[in-house]
Order: C-alpha cells, then structure tokens, then sequence
C-alpha cells in the first residue's frame, strides 16, 4: 500500500510539475538573446544563412538590448552600409512578435516598392525560415490568414509595413513599436499630412513602454535627418583597445594607413593591423550619457565582419579620382555616406560671374586642341530650340563650342527638319581636320512634348544619335546623373530619366577649377560662339539652399532672380550626353591625331553596326 501510494505521489508530483512548466514564464531574455537562441538567417538576404550568431558583429549586441531598457524609450542608429542595421531591424520585429507580442509599424521611404520590397525580400522570409516565427504569422497564401504583405497579424499584435510618402498608411491604429528605416531618404511631407517621421512618432502616444527606433545612412550636412536625431542622443561611438597601449577608441579613416593597410593608434601613435584592431572586445562610448532615454549609435564600415580595409582604400581612391580628374563629386559623396556613415558637406566655393566672364579665351579654329568628342543638348521653347555644343577631351575637360538660338515655328515639321539638319554641321580644327557631334540630348519635358517624340521617331528611323532626356528631381534626395532608360510613352522612343540635381552638383563643381586639365570648362570669347553675358551668367542661373519645408530642412536648387537658366541646363544634358557615350579617350586621341572623322559613316559598312547609340566600353568609332 505504501509502495502505491507513493507511485500516486510521484506520478502527482511530475503532473504538478508540467502545470507549473505550463503556466511559467518565459526566460527573461534580451533582443540579441532571443535572436541567438531563434533567428535563422535566409539564404536570399544573407551571406552567410543559418543560425544568428551575434558574436558575429558584436558591436549589434548593445544596440539590440537597449531595446530591452526600460528607461530607454528612443534609439537612434546612423550608419554606414554593410554593418547589418536591416538585420538589427529584423531581429527586434521577430523578438516582438514571439516573446513580446505588440502592434509594430515599420516605415520605409516609400510604399511602391520599397515597403512591398522590404515585406517580401526581408521580413517574409525571416518567418518562413525561423520557426518561433512561422507558427505564429500565417502565409499571406494560406486561407482565412488576415495577412497581406503589408500588414502580417498574430497572436497579441500586428506587423504594419507602411510607406514614408503615404498619409493613409501612417495613420490607422495605435502602435507601440515604431521602426523607422533610411529616415534620410523619407519626403519632407506625407502629402499633405506633414512630416512623416512625427506622423508616425503620434501613432505611439497610447503606450507608456512604446519604443520608436530610427535608422538610416545620413545624407547631406544641414539636412539628414539622422545626423539631427544622433545628435540630439548619447551620441555613442564604437571603440576597441589599442592591442599596445590598451586605450579605447573609435574606428576613424583619417587613422588608416593605405601604404601599410593599418590604423595608428591615437595615443601611443602604433600601426596595427585590421585584424588585431577587430580582436579586440569593444564597447560603445557615449559623448553623453546623460541622455539615457534617448541612445543613439554611430557606426561607419571600418568596424564591419564582411568588409576589409583595403576594399575600402580602394573604393575611396576611384572616388577620389573621380573627383580630381573629372570634377565628379558623386562617387565620394557616396563614399562618405555609406562606407563612413557621416554626412556629406560641401566644400569649396563655386566659381563666380567674373571669374567665368574672365575666363573665356580667343578660339584660333572652331575645335581647340584637346577636344576629342562632341556632344550636343537642345532645351525646347515655344518659340526656339536652344543648343550647346561641347567638346570633351581627358579627364572630362570641356570647351565650349558653340552656343546657338533656332527660331521657328515649333507646331511645324519643318522648324523640327531645320534642327535635324543644323545637329549634323560638321566642326573643324586648324589642322583642316573634322568632327562630327557624336550624341545629341534634347529635353522632353516642355511644352512640345508631343512634337520632340515625333522627331526623337523619325531620328531613331534614320539612325541618328538622339536621345531624349527628361529631368527628375528629389529634394534632400541624390539620385545619379543618369538614372534610368525609359520606353513608356506613346511613341515608344526612349527617353532617359535624369537626375538633375546630381548633374547640376558636377557641373557647379567643375566651373569652380581653376586650373586647365580634368574637369576644367573652357569658354570661348569669340563673338560668333554666342558666349556673351547672359549666358554665362546662366551658368550660374542657380544656387543650392537649404529651407525649411514642413518643419524639415530640405537642400534644393533655387533659381537666381533675373537670369534664365537654359545654360545651365544645357551644360547638365551635355555632361549626360557624354555620360551616355563613355568614350574612351586613349581609342579617341589616336584617330583625332590621325585626322580621322570618326562619325562619318563609311560606305560599305553594315547599317546595323552603324545604329549603336552607345558602346558598352566607351564611343570607339
């Protein structure tokens, strides 16, 4: 009997012992915990798929817990590229979603097709692939789900995926988790609704444990979102020891040794290798940690597992040479936002009407030596086409050729014939030898839209270089130069979208050299050249300002009174044109010195050959 009874008592004890087990608590465990312990990395999105290990890129590990810190209610990650900050995103939506449940919304700059990017490349197959996750977030496919891409439902929340450039996303339900991703490239204004960051900010003021993360590559200086919000936090840097003196201190670019590919220690002066730096266990320092409830996190590519140093020595000498053989200041504008995570600033100032006026010279013969290519640009008006021609030589260097008004009537056919013919003129140099323009730009986006389509037809039948352009500009937001080829109107002609803003920077930052070689812009001062006053000083028509636009400070091109600004303009489809060519100069001098007119069509070569508006490795003809 006693034997029974204590089997009754055992098989008691081990029922007990599963209820408590049932209705326990979780293990208390942080963002990075959670993440070590559940997250399965997708072969689609990562380099390395499988299980998350922090350990990986520790530096992620303190920025995941302060989530975790309930005195904390802001964080704030500005950084470069290539550290895992859309991972760190992730992980804190799956970490909410199976061990704190609660309603997030997560922003990205726009709703087509960022947010739908964002839901399907990243977010999807996270649940799909981490298995915590998948039991509780139901295919968008399955029946009866309640899940779309943009919004994902379970137990106890809701994943809200919305667009920074769509009021109506950002405005339904209460959240109590915000994330907020590339903050920088967000519209100053939700439509009409305001600033989207505050808009989605509102969304968590029912909840006194909220939590609004904002992350983002930072952009241009007096204007990135991020570089105001890292500011106004503890402003933390990531710092190893020194492996000789053991002080700590952050990864900097001006420490980096490219001659021995190492990193001088900033007190005791040593060159030490990327490798000894990383062994090192690091930790954040804060500027100022009396801003506890709002941390804020710095992070450039120095610091990253899957970048080395001397990727980015390389990629930061073509920025520079880019810079100082061609005046392009894009590649280092790139450089110094996503590899350094800091904003770009502005240096140097642009050239001014005297100097330009100053600077024009006495052609001896239509082409100076030194001109390799031709381009040309044609602005529309109702009543005229205005056209530049440009010759570009090494390093981009580029005289001004001709600068010509065509009257007519733009309604007619013929006015349009006239342009054609006037586009074929052939330029000759003192030698007696000749060139041809090798590609035409001609703005689309006037009144003649319509008429400029029915010509850029007609060209592309006779085989003409003639592309049409049109302008796309984003304030705050650098697009490049050429931006993308589009086919999607009426007559099906091509028509490459520009980014104006950036062609406006390379322009502006090459009139500012003043000495002849790359990137520097020669004018004629020959009357017939029609480079008088007012058109150069069109080329300083317009000017960058930054305002103030729905409580957010925006950077854009500003129109100075009084001057019109087709030169300018011109001048940007011309560094296009050329753009679009890519020629290459070393093929280009020889047959220049050889006297080669190198357009002229020569008969008994194929027609189809001869078609190709654009060479894969540079204009070779």
């Amino acid at each position: 009997m006693k034997a029974n009874m204590n089997g009754i008592e055992f098989k008691t004890l081990k029922l007990f012992q599963k209820l408590a087990k049932a209705v326990s608590p979780p293990p208390v465990l942080t963002v990075s915990q959670w993440a070590d312990c559940y997250r399965r990395l997708s072969a689609e999105s990562a380099a390395e798929p499988g299980q998350w290990n922090t350990d990986r890129a520790p530096y992620q590990r303190e920025i995941m817990d302060s989530v975790n810190d309930p005195l904390v209610e802001e964080i704030v990650i500005m950084s470069s590229a290539q550290v895992g900050k859309t991972e760190l995103l992730l992980n804190i939506i799956g970490y909410y979603i199976d061990y704190d449940p609660a309603p997030i919304l997560v922003v990205q700059p726009t709703l087509k097709p960022m947010a739908e990017d964002f839901s399907k490349d990243r977010l999807a197959p996270m649940i799909r692939d981490t298995p915590a996750l998948a039991r509780k977030v139901r295919d968008v496919k399955a029946k009866s789900s309640g899940n779309t891409i943009l919004h994902k439902a379970f137990p106890g929340g809701h994943v809200t995926i919305a667009g920074a450039n769509s009021p109506s996303s950002l405005a339904s339900r209460p959240v109590r988790i915000v994330l907020l991703d590339e903050t920088d490239r967000y519209p100053p204004s939700a439509g009409t609704e305001g600033n989207p960051i505050k808009l989605a900010e509102k969304r968590t003021t029912a909840f006194w444990n909220r939590k609004k993360i904002k992350v983002s590559t930072p952009t241009i200086k007096g204007i990135s979102q991020i570089e105001k919000e890292y500011q106004s936090g503890t402003m933390e840097e990531w710092c190893v020891p020194c492996p000789c003196c053991g002080k700590y201190q952050p990864y900097e670019w001006n420490r980096v040794n490219f001659a021995d590919v190492t990193m001088e220690c900033k007190y005791c002066g040593e060159h030490i290798s990327e490798t000894d730096w990383k062994q090192g266990q690091g930790k954040f320092i804060a500027a100022h940690p009396e801003r506890h409830r709002k941390r804020s996190f710095h992070l450039n590519e120095l610091t990253s597992p899957w970048t080395h140093w001397p990727e980015i020595i390389r990629e930061w000498k073509e920025a520079h040479k880019e810079l100082k053989e061609n005046g392009d200041p894009n590649k280092m504008k790139i450089f110094i936002n996503t590899v350094l995570g800091e904003t770009w600033e502005e240096r140097g100032k642009s050239a001014d009407d005297d100097s330009l006026l100053s600077r024009r010279e006495c052609y001896r013969a239509e082409l100076p030596e030194g001109v390799l290519v031709l381009t040309a640009s044609v602005d529309v008006q109702d009543d005229r086409f205005e056209i530049e021609v440009v010759g570009w030589g090494r390093g981009y260097e580029s005289w001004g050729i001709q600068y010509e008004k065509l009257y007519g009537d733009l309604d007619k056919e013929e006015t349009w014939d006239r342009l054609g013919i006037w586009l074929e003129r052939e330029f000759y140099f003192a030698t007696g030898a000749s060139l041809l323009i090798a590609h035409t730009c001609i703005d689309t986006g006037g009144h003649k839209t319509t008429e400029c389509y029915k010509f850029l037809k007609r060209m592309e039948k006779k085989g003409k270089r003639i592309s049409g352009i049109k302008g796309f500009g984003r304030e705050g937001i650098g697009i490049p130069l050429i931006h993308k080829l589009s086919a999607n109107n009426e007559y099906k002609v091509k028509v490459f979208i520009l980014g104006v803003d950036s062609g406006k920077e390379i322009v502006v930052s090459r009139l500012s050299i003043t000495e002849e070689g790359p990137g520097y812009c020669h004018f004629p001062i020959n009357e017939d050249r029609g480079y008088d006053e007012l058109v150069i000083k069109g080329l300083n028509s317009e000017q960058r300002v930054t305002e103030i636009k729905n409580g957010r400070a925006v950077v854009k091109w500003k129109k100075k009174s009084g001057i019109r600004n087709e030169p300018l303009d011109l001048r940007v489809y011309n560094t296009a044109a050329v753009e679009i060519l890519r020629p290459n100069f070393d093929i280009l001098e020889k047959k220049v010195k050889a006297g080669i007119n190198y357009m002229r069509k020569t008969p008994g070569k194929a027609e189809k050959k001869r078609r190709t508006g654009t060479v894969s490795r540079g204009v070779e003809l």
